[in-house]
């Protein structure tokens, strides 16, 4: 048996997970997202189909924030970034939190500098993502993986990131992005975005987020239980 253990919902479900530690193989979806209670036989990275995200050498000037509205993912804070910057920011994703909304989100949309979009569907996530100048990931929490940062540079699209959770795992430092700590450092960063080679963006996240290379690992899996 083997499962996959797609982050923590809480510490409360560790029990579970730990008594059959010995029996069920447990592979994780990052380096990042591992309890030290467990053990595991495998990170294996998400997997996106590249068909899906086209890949653009010439981006226009906007930034963009998407992922659901919500204190962890950083809404507010990429609003910031914008404002700092004087650039424009495209927000997209659901609103899971309809308070965190209304308070920390909304006064600032104007359809001028900040412009809601709501929720994109696949064609629209490829245009908004390829088209982007960057996508800004200012996380409030260790993520375990972030689809949108790998489906950004699939699209040759580089992603500036607070330095949390699998972000490191993610981003290659200096050549698809930028890791950061603060909103400050963020916007230091953003006239770099230029040396950045969009061309590289896709070819690291092809290279380690497609389902060509997660069917591979998880058989490498297969194989090295089976040869235990």
């Amino acid at each position: 048996m083997l499962t996959t253990i797609h982050g923590f919902s809480s510490p409360k479900i560790l029990p579970v997970y730990k008594e059959y530690n010995g029996t069920v193989y447990y592979v994780s979806i990052s380096n990042a997202d591992r309890s030290p209670e467990l053990d595991y036989v495998a990170t294996v990275y998400n997997g996106l189909n590249l068909e899906d995200f086209t890949f653009r050498e010439n981006p226009g000037q906007y930034l963009l924030y998407f992922g659901r509205i919500h204190h962890d993912k950083g809404t507010w804070e990429s609003i910031q970034i914008a404002k700092k910057a004087g650039m424009k920011l495209i927000v997209s994703g659901i609103i899971q939190d309809q308070a965190y909304f209304k308070e920390k989100v909304e006064p600032f949309i104007n359809d001028d500098d900040i412009v809601f979009v709501g929720h994109s569907g696949p064609a629209q996530r490829n245009r908004l993502l390829g088209e982007a100048l960057a996508l800004l990931h200012p996380i409030n929490f260790a993520e375990p993986f972030g689809l949108s940062v790998s489906e950004a540079m699939l699209c040759g699209t580089p992603v500036l990131a607070f330095n949390k959770g699998s972000m490191p795992e993610l981003i290659d430092d200096g050549k698809t992005g930028f890791l950061v700590r603060t909103m400050e450092e963020a916007v230091e960063r953003l006239p770099d975005l230029k040396k950045i080679q969009r061309a590289y963006c896709r070819e690291w996240a092809a290279a380690r987020f497609s389902r060509e290379k997660m069917i591979a690992d998880y058989l490498d899996v297969y194989k090295k239980i089976l040869n235990r």
